[in-house]
């Protein structure tokens, strides 16, 4: 045995390697994966005119985020400088943006387009109002509030919500979009069993972290985590996390969870097992949050809503003696969210969501039970609608003993 390593434990799987080796196991997968093509992006502009066209709107903006890159594919943060597409609903794609990025702009550019840039003393509000001679404009619904007034101030029509014409088609993943999170969660899963097999009495959740983000890299993942949290012991009861993490001891329950992106893709993906050998009440919960899980899978049914997904987990935890609703001990919080290239998306698997379930939607399944003072348990995989029902993109774990099968 070498050091920093330590003897397998009661869990199998977990324990038993070194980071070193463990990296040193790890290939790249994620090499053959394909980024969106340009007539991809233009297919979704021409169903966004479509939909500007039949609810009457001249234009929508697209501010920097993924929106921006869902419909152009050009990948941009949003900060105080005004940066985004104008798309009129004649077809016409126009990016705005800083004169002094217009370079940089180009380069990131999937779909080439006039760019009107501004200088620094210039307002961009006005500019990009200056665009149109009139008509109604369709806000990004992920437009901050002070751009969107801004806009509307400079804006020669009327600006209106957005939402469902930019978000409709984002709900519904095609077959590329499925191909790559498929991908990014196959190795993700396999960095997770990676990092269990690093864990040693003592080990601090920094060290972990860590490890989950070079191996991440490892994989292939250019970013490499796009977030991880790991936490250890009763710290795995608080959801994101704590202020100052506990070193891992034996006996604690491990909760790791993280993701990264593959052209902007996202997995996300959380597994939680024990350091030893597990207590009665360790997998009492355990097996209650398995079995949550299964039952919203098993309830994810075309057109039904989001919501009845929640339920079925809820009520899985009542029969248990957990909740009521979200009450402690027991569930507090959804049990699912959309994913794409974004981690969390809408629609969500939640209580007065009533979205009806159709193909191509994706979700996490994580109904995760906490037990304030003692530990929290969240399994979460995530799922597909197909037109036959949901389908898995990763199992879910198999057991308390072994987590990864």
């Amino acid at each position: 045995m070498t050091e920093n390593q330590a003897p397998e434990t009661a869990t199998r799987g977990v324990g038993g390697s070194t980071p070193d080796a463990e990296l040193a196991r790890l290939n790249p997968m994620l090499n053959d994966c394909r980024p969106t093509s340009a007539d991809r992006y233009r297919a979704r502009l021409d169903g966004l005119a479509r939909r500007l066209r039949a609810d009457g709107f001249a234009a929508a903006w697209l501010n920097a985020g993924s929106n921006l890159t869902y419909y152009t594919g050009l990948v941009w943060r949003p900060s105080e400088r005004l940066v985004g597409a104008l798309f009129t609903a004649d077809g016409d794609l126009t990016y705005v943006g800083p004169e002094f990025e217009r370079g940089t702009i180009e380069g990131f550019m999937r779909l080439d387009a006039p760019l009107r840039g501004w200088e620094e003393h210039e307002d961009p509000y006005a500019l990009t109002g200056s665009l149109l001679t009139g008509g109604d404009l369709a806000i990004d619904p992920a437009t901050p509030l002070t751009v969107a007034r801004a806009l509307e101030f400079g804006w020669p029509g009327a600006c209106r919500d957005g939402d469902e014409l930019v978000l409709c088609a984002r709900r519904e993943k095609d077959a590329g979009e499925i191909a790559l999170m498929q991908a990014a969660k196959t190795a993700t899963l396999e960095v997770h069993k990676a990092a269990a097999r690093i864990l040693r009495p003592g080990i601090s959740t920094r060290e972990v972290t860590e490890f989950i983000h070079a191996a991440h890299k490892r994989i292939g993942a250019p970013g490499g985590s796009t977030f991880c949290i790991v936490l250890f012991g009763p710290d795995t009861a608080f959801p994101h996390g704590v202020a100052r993490p506990k070193t891992l001891e034996e006996g604690d329950m491990v909760l790791i969870d993280c993701g990264c992106a593959i052209h902007g893709y996202q997995s996300d993906i959380t597994r939680s097992y024990v350091f030893g050998e597990p207590t009665a009440r360790q997998r009492e919960i355990w097996n209650v949050e398995k079995e949550a899980q299964i039952a919203a899978f098993e309830a994810a049914r075309i057109g039904a809503p989001c919501s009845a997904v929640d339920a079925a987990a809820r009520a899985v935890n009542e029969r248990h003696g957990l909740g009521p609703g979200y009450a402690l001990p027991g569930m507090p919080h959804r049990t699912g969210h959309g994913i794409g290239l974004d981690i969390h998306e809408s629609p969500y698997l939640v209580g007065g969501d009533d979205t009806p379930l159709s193909a191509g939607m994706c979700f996490s399944n994580e109904p995760m039970i906490c037990v304030p003072g003692e530990f929290g348990v969240r399994l979460e995989d995530h799922f597909y609608m197909t037109p036959q029902g949901p389908r898995w993109f990763t199992a879910p774990s198999r057991s308390i003993d072994d987590p990864f099968g």
